[in-house]
């Protein structure tokens, strides 16, 4: 009998995260994991509040602000008023910071080759359609979230 569902995703979860903390370390990225969250929710969701980046990216407002603040001085995010609010500033991500992000992805994938180049064909055919599963799924709960969030009053 297979694993319930549930226990299914956990175990994706778990493993994701350690996939991660082991291809930052072997590519020798010493960046909070923070930093890369940010510009990744900035990516998908576009230009947002500082309350809302911070929920995003699972860190208070303190260290959201912080971040914002490193990521500007480096070039790799932007605050513009909220065209709806203008005591409010929204946070984008600028051409800088998506080709760090990019550049960043390109890196941990490099220093993950040796553990995966000798996958069979069917196996690497096996994870390019889960990352379809779960891009799609994903990419509907966050269309969901933004649509509460916008029902709220909040732009999404």
């Amino acid at each position: 009998m297979p694993a319930a569902l549930s226990e299914i995703l956990g175990d994706l979860i778990t493993v994701n995260h350690r996939l991660t903390r082991l291809a930052a370390y072997a590519a020798h990225d010493s960046e909070s994991p923070a930093i890369w969250r940010t510009l990744s929710v900035l990516r998908q969701t576009g230009p947002m509040r500082l309350g809302d980046l911070a929920v995003r990216s699972r860190v208070s407002q303190p260290t959201a602000t912080k971040l914002v603040s490193h990521l500007a001085a480096r070039g790799w995010t932007t605050r513009q008023p909220d065209p709806l609010d203008a005591r409010v500033a929204l946070t984008s991500i600028t051409p800088a910071g998506e080709a760090a992000l990019t550049d960043w992805r390109r890196r941990l994938g490099l220093a993950l080759l040796p553990a995966f180049a000798d996958l069979p064909t069917a196996d690497i055919e096996t994870l390019e359609r889960m990352i379809g599963i779960l891009r799609d799924r994903v990419d509907r709960t966050e269309v969901g979230d933004r649509r509460e969030l916008a029902a709220d009053g909040v732009p999404a």
